[in-house]
């Protein structure tokens, strides 16, 4: 005898639980390389979308740089609001954020403070170098820049009584976070571009070859990685294979050697900017860019059509660059891909297509721009001081009054000298 199912309490339904997919590949599968771009099917897709930007990537920066200095610096400063933009957004929470009105605001605040001071101590000199003809512009700019640091001091100050003073109860850890995050960004960024745009006025050559090795060295491991890429390099990335970091590690160190001839040879690049001013320059380039001969030997000239060579003594460096950029660099991308799995995300944003962020694009150059300006001051410029430096720091410096003190103390030093050798 059947049971009536119509009456009295129903059977609890039966849940059917569907079979996980087999296509589901654990981290330590990935980590193992089942995970690769050589075994992904939509590769090609990505490969089209992520060489259409770079295109577009490569022809906005090379227009940047044929404009000049300034516009280079534009062009630092929008991708350190960029930046600040994605980074400001990783830790932010909407539900916290609307019971704090305003509370974003503050973190813009000390950005732009910190870009004040940053930018007004690299470009205080160069600024009074550019109005020295008007004398009442050059004694308003000395005058703000002998403050300048004050300024900035109350400014940072201000935003700290504006932080104290939206604290709310029950927020206070998130509040908190927040502060220390954004100073955390501040100095992420600041640090980077500072060394960046220092780099940019000792001479275009200085920021143009190191920027761009990190991106042959990017393009060349993702190719090498596509089409060669086998044995996992990291676990913290792993799409990164070794063939694709071992061949471009060599693409790497064989074009910094070539890119520095290319580019040592012309004045426009290698000539230091001392002003703000836009126009081309002109300058004896002296012994780092002027060309040595060298003879090959005699059986080389049986097998190629040369029989000397042309090198640059800055190529010697550029070999330099090239090592850090092909092996140290990459790691900025390996801390990159490390931060990004901490919390959860693929990329640091959105803006540019198959590439992510901006954020992304400048792991590996924030690294290779610090080491860039601090392997050119330690390395290759003299460390010895030009009339024009001690001139511009007494101008900076000294008052009117103060200057003609020293001219007639120098006069009497000098005359005494005279006299002396007489």
């Amino acid at each position: 005898m059947q049971k009536d199912n119509s009456s009295g309490t129903p059977a609890p339904a039966r849940l059917r639980h569907r079979r996980r997919s087999n296509e589901v590949i654990p981290e330590d599968g990935k980590a193992n390389g089942s995970h690769l771009l050589v075994n992904d099917h939509n590769k090609y897709r990505s490969m089209l979308i992520r060489a259409y930007s770079s295109i577009w990537m490569i022809g906005g920066f090379a227009f940047v740089v044929y404009m000049g200095h300034l516009y280079i610096m534009a062009m630092v400063v929008v991708i350190q609001i960029f930046m600040a933009r994605e980074l400001f957004n990783l830790l932010r929470k909407a539900h916290e954020d609307k019971r704090l009105p305003g509370f974003r605001l503050l973190n813009w605040h000390f950005f732009f403070t910190a870009m004040l001071f940053v930018y007004g101590r690299l470009l205080s000199q160069r600024l009074v170098n550019t109005i020295t003809t008007d004398r009442f512009l050059y004694q308003l700019v000395s005058s703000l820049f002998k403050y300048h640091m004050a300024i900035c001091y109350f400014l940072y100050i201000a935003g700290f009584m504006w932080f104290i003073l939206t604290l709310k109860k029950k927020m206070y850890k998130y509040q908190f976070g927040q502060y220390a995050w954004t100073h955390m960004i501040l100095i992420v960024v600041f640090t980077q571009s500072s060394f960046t745009v220092a780099s940019i006025f000792e001479g275009i050559f200085w920021f143009l070859l190191p920027a761009t090795l990190i991106v042959i060295n990017d393009i060349a491991a993702y190719f090498f990685g596509f089409f060669f890429g086998r044995t996992p390099l990291i676990k913290l990335s792993p799409k990164k294979t070794w063939e694709g970091f071992i061949g471009a590690s060599v693409t790497t160190i064989i074009s910094a050697f070539m890119l520095a001839n290319v580019m040592g040879r012309f004045p426009w690049l290698t000539c230091p900017r001392k002003d703000l001013s836009s126009g081309w320059l002109h300058c004896d380039p002296g012994p780092l860019f002027k060309p040595q001969h060298f003879t090959l030997p005699g059986w080389v000239s049986q097998w190629f059509p040369w029989k000397e060579v042309s090198i640059l003594p800055v190529q010697w460096h550029a070999l330099c660059l090239g090592l850090f950029a092909s092996i140290i660099a990459p790691f900025g991308g390996f801390f990159a891909s490390g931060f990004k799995r901490a919390f959860k995300i693929k990329d640091f944003g959105d803006s540019i297509p198959g590439h992510g962020g901006i954020t992304d694009r400048m792991d590996c150059q924030m690294v290779m721009a610090v080491f860039a300006y601090i392997y050119q001051q330690s390395f290759v410029v003299q460390q010895n001081l030009s009339v024009d430096t001690i001139l511009n720091q007494i101008m900076m410096s000294l008052t009117f009054k103060e200057q003609q003190d020293l001219y007639i103390k120098l006069g009497e030093i000098l005359q005494e000298r005279l006299v002396g050798r007489s």
